[in-house]
């Protein structure tokens, strides 16, 4: 009888009236009909409304629609937070097309990689990695590559390798063009590239779903009142900016693009552009703790949003005492960026400042977005007790978990597990429902923000002449949350300098994932052979302790 019919499933059928597809696509055309004349964005001496922000995506559609560009094609895009990756984000997928961001600080030969692991249709260029992106080109061997080159009159260098201007595609298309929403909520709206444990990235995919849920999400996890002011120190590279582009449409709010993140820029913009709420990595957070007293001249209320490596209590105790509100969110490109918030209790009001910085460092309770969230043994899938102190592996499902790894089935049935996605990450479950990430499953490196394989890194080094065996560990590190730390064990009769290594890193792999540290002695080892990285670890901490 499980199947029969009851009242609710007769004549009361899904149909155009009451079921849409859900798409953050909407977002931006519900803001242009309804506040035109608002400000959207704001760069320099660029400053453009809504309306006109609406038009130039549908401009970008329309273009690309004309090339031919929809449904199951990739356009990548490699620039720093100016309004033309702002665009992207609606113009691209409005074509039917996929968007992918691009790293700007991978090396030549990661982006090669990603363009014809994408299969890169066309490719949009900002002109500070215009060197980058030429070499990558030419390394793919992809003559039907569509470049296209984006001009930024505010930034001093750079050169054309494009075939055409961002603003002469424009020029093509229609401002009116009459674009539609995914026949499907589960399309796929972007692609991002993570490291995994080896070399080669992985390409994440999202869905119009998940992006539109994580979007909404964002609002709600910070209470962010409309029309919000938000300052681009987040990559928009990094996981669509946590969905953010999306976010600020859905909120009606100001996007206030920022080329370099110093803060001497950061700064006078957060005061004259009246910046409610930014995002960033500890580092981010560190910077500005540690910036001239004589910058910090703003009087209003400001949020700001963390993540990446857990950020020190002391960093956070920091940040409010100038008057900043920290909120600390946890996720993975996997998961649309943030899924997991460390959501503050009334309850806390009373607490001192340090314990408040130990409350909010903690990663937190699932977002409204995300259904699940447990700490569990990673073999059997039981979750362990909620006492803050058994660990096990963090799993989270729901509808702001990717689709899986682009043309790598085995990795996704790998990350998918019982009906939950396997963070990797390892940590405890308080009594209170919070979680805490106490250590990685996989040997993944965060450092400013970024995701650095090991053994990508380990893989360089085992390149040198001299290396007979190396492994790679985090070491904390009070600027960057962590930075790589090498052991390296020379070969017999061979001389090896701490200093020489590291150039020969700096040739071979990109500036932010070369060590830091290089330590040589004999690598521990099971009686199997296998290196014992958790001893490494705690001796990276030591070297920590002993500065």
């Amino acid at each position: 009888m499980a199947n029969a019919t009851n009242i609710y499933d007769i004549g009361l059928d899904a149909n155009p009236s009451n079921f849409v597809q859900l798409s953050p696509l909407s977002f931006i055309a519900r803001t242009a009909a309804i506040y035109p004349d608002l400000d959207a964005v704001s760069y320099g001496a660029v400053r453009r409304n809504w309306a006109e922000t609406y038009a130039r995506t549908r401009q970008l559609a329309s273009a690309l629609a004309q090339r031919g560009i929809g449904k199951g094609d990739t356009v990548s895009i490699i620039a720093a937070n100016i309004p033309e990756m702002f665009e992207a984000h609606f113009g691209v997928p409005m074509s039917g097309a996929v968007l992918n961001t691009i790293n700007t600080r991978l090396d030549p030969e990661a982006v090669a990689f990603i363009l014809n692991h994408a299969e890169t249709k066309v490719l949009l260029v900002d002109p500070e990695f215009a060197d980058v992106a030429g070499r990558a080109a030419q390394m793919a061997n992809r003559p039907d590559l569509l470049i296209v080159d984006i001009e930024d009159p505010s930034f001093d260098g750079g050169s054309r390798i494009g075939s055409l201007t961002y603003d002469e595609l424009l020029a093509t298309g229609n401002p009116d063009f009459d674009w539609s929403l995914p026949a499907s909520e589960w399309d796929a709206i972007s692609l991002n590239y993570t490291s995994g444990t080896t070399g080669d990235p992985k390409g994440v995919v999202y869905h119009h779903r998940g992006a539109a849920l994580n979007a909404m999400s964002n609002i709600m996890t910070w209470g962010m009142a409309q029309h919000a002011h938000y300052l681009w120190t987040l990559p928009m590279f990094h996981c669509n900016g946590w969905c953010f582009p999306w976010t600020i449409a859905a909120n009606a709010g100001l996007c206030v693009c920022l080329r370099a993140v110093r803060p001497e820029a950061i700064f006078p913009l957060i005061r004259d552009e009246r910046v409610t709420h930014f995002c960033g990595a500890p580092i981010v957070l560190q910077m500005l703790v540690n910036a001239p007293d004589e910058l910090k001249d703003f009087t209003h209320e400001v949020k700001v949003m963390t993540a990446g490596a857990p950020p020190p209590a002391a960093v956070i105790a920091n940040m409010e005492a100038m008057g900043v509100e920290v909120t600390q969110v946890y996720g993975l490109t996997e998961t649309y960026g943030p899924s997991v918030v460390s959501a503050w209790q009334s309850k806390w009001d009373g607490v001192d400042a340090d314990q408040r910085a130990r409350l909010k460092s903690r990663q937190g309770v699932r977002n409204i977005a995300l259904e699940g969230l447990m700490v569990a043994d990673p073999e059997t899938l039981e979750p362990l007790p909620p006492d803050g102190k058994t660990i096990g592996e963090i799993f989270m499902r729901g509808n702001n978990v990717m689709r899986g790894y682009l043309k790598n089935p085995s990795a996704t049935e790998k990350s998918f597990r019982g009906g939950w996605f396997a963070s990797g990450d390892l940590g405890v479950m308080h009594p209170d429902g919070y979680v805490e990430i106490k250590d990685r499953l996989k040997d993944i490196i965060i450092s400013g923000g970024e995701n650095i394989s090991s053994v990508e890194v380990e893989d360089v080094l085992y390149r040198h002449p001299d290396v007979l065996e190396a492994a790679v560990v985090a070491r904390p590190d009070e600027k960057w949350g962590e930075t790589p730390c090498a052991f390296v064990t020379v070969k017999p009769g061979r001389t090896l300098t701490e200093a020489d290594l590291i150039a020969f890193c700096r040739d071979n792999m990109a500036r932010f994932k070369v060590p830091k540290t290089i330590i040589f002695e004999d690598l521990p080892k099971t009686s199997t052979g296998k290196i014992q990285k958790f001893m490494l670890r705690d001796r990276a901490r030591t070297l920590d302790d002993q500065g």
